[in-house]
């Protein structure tokens, strides 16, 4: 089996929601060309196609205005103001393209969740300007790719091009013989046309690139296990994630529990999915009583909360999950339980007193009829 040079094996797992992050910071991002061309093409040939008309208009006024001279322009001729006022009969229409197109641009990434500003794509890197690094990425699979793409959108906005000229070659032709402005505006209909079916050309061409970029960023961001266990333990290590957990553990538990647990004997788990608190005191408690009780968030409370008021906390699974399932925070364990509860309790009772040690754990026995998976059916 191909082994990964970093150790690990074979990167078999996805990316984590970190490994993500930080390659989105450093600028490796999902990203398409394919839609990003073929959204800006539809959305200025859209807007062209409704401001058309005002747009002509406005071309047509401003032909007329820069041909027409009077007393004025020839004693006090200013081509900066001139020039303002031409520009200023179209630039309604065109602001209004120029509009679509950078929306346009702007929803392309914002699509495939890569919208933002990066200072990271900016940086430095010595792998840009290495030549041999440069050829890699030409002649290596991902140039081999591009190229069969590039070659793919070529052939395909060719044979739409030329069957739209072939499909209106009468109509183009007839445009010679026919008034000016019903060719043009017989042009703009021809050219519009073509732009709409070339842009969904390459919004095809996009739902084909999509999906490949994708899966590319994903080959290209797969972790190891050994990446993934060890990104675990950096980031479960860190002060600020433990104190976040903490208090989010802490914050699970009432502070009527939270008393009560501090107030407890012993903790017995399972030993991370369930946790049960006991108490007992002799005079007091007829019989040993559950104080709390709880599963996976609430039990990682329970046990953090046992550890910093220094109480015991023993694993034993199958005695964890028969008191779980058979009493309430409140209530005294089932009486089927009070053998292997006692020996727990004595046991405790016997470390505290140093009159036993962690080799002394006693081996304890649920009855049959208390005995439970994770999900609280019992165990035949």
């Amino acid at each position: 089996m191909a082994q990964n040079p970093t150790g690990g094996g074979e990167k078999t797992e996805k990316p984590t929601a970190k490994r993500l992050k930080d390659a989105a910071k450093n600028g490796d991002i999902l990203q398409s060309r394919e839609l990003g061309t073929a959204m800006v093409v539809l959305a200025g040939v859209g807007c062209l196609a409704v401001t058309g008309p005002l747009l002509f208009s406005a071309l047509g006024d401003m032909l007329r205005l820069a041909l027409r001279f009077d007393r004025g322009d020839l004693t006090d001729f200013s081509p900066g103001e001139r020039g303002i006022a031409l520009l200023q009969t179209v630039a309604l229409p065109v602001a209004a393209i120029l509009l679509a197109t950078v929306l346009a641009a702007v929803a392309a990434p914002a699509l495939l969740g890569s919208f933002g500003f990066r200072t990271g794509a900016f940086a430095p890197k010595a792998s840009k300007l290495n030549p041999m690094s440069g050829l890699k990425r030409m002649f290596g699979p991902q140039g081999f790719i591009e190229l069969l793409k590039s070659l793919a959108k070529v052939a395909l906005m060719g044979s739409i091009g030329f069957w739209l000229i072939w499909d209106q070659l009468e109509a183009i032709v007839g445009m010679g013989s026919a008034p000016l402005q019903p060719a043009l505006m017989e042009l703009g209909g021809l050219f519009v046309t073509a732009c709409l079916a070339m842009g969904g050309a390459l919004f095809v061409v996009a739902g084909i690139d999509v999906p490949a970029q994708i899966f590319q960023r994903a080959k290209r961001l797969a972790m190891t296990k050994q990446e993934v266990k060890d990104e675990h333990k950096e980031t479960e290590g860190s002060p600020e994630v433990k104190g976040q957990i903490r208090r989010r553990q802490y914050e699970m538990l009432s502070g009527s529990a939270r008393k009560a647990v501090a107030e407890a004997n012993v903790i017995i788990t399972n030993p991370t999915h369930f946790a049960v608190a006991l108490r007992y005191h002799p005079g007091k408690d007829a019989a040993p009583v559950v104080v709390a009780r709880g599963r996976d968030a609430i039990a990682a409370a329970i046990r953090e909360l046992g550890d910093a008021n220094q109480v015991p906390v023993l694993q034993y699974p199958e005695l964890a999950r028969a008191i779980y399932f058979t009493s309430r925070a409140g209530q005294i364990v089932d009486e089927a339980l009070y053998m292997a509860v006692a020996t727990v309790l004595a046991f405790v009772f016997r470390v505290e007193n140093r009159m036993a040690s962690e080799m002394d754990r006693p081996f304890i026995t649920v009855p049959d009829a208390l005995r439970f998976d994770a999900d609280g059916n019992k165990v035949r």
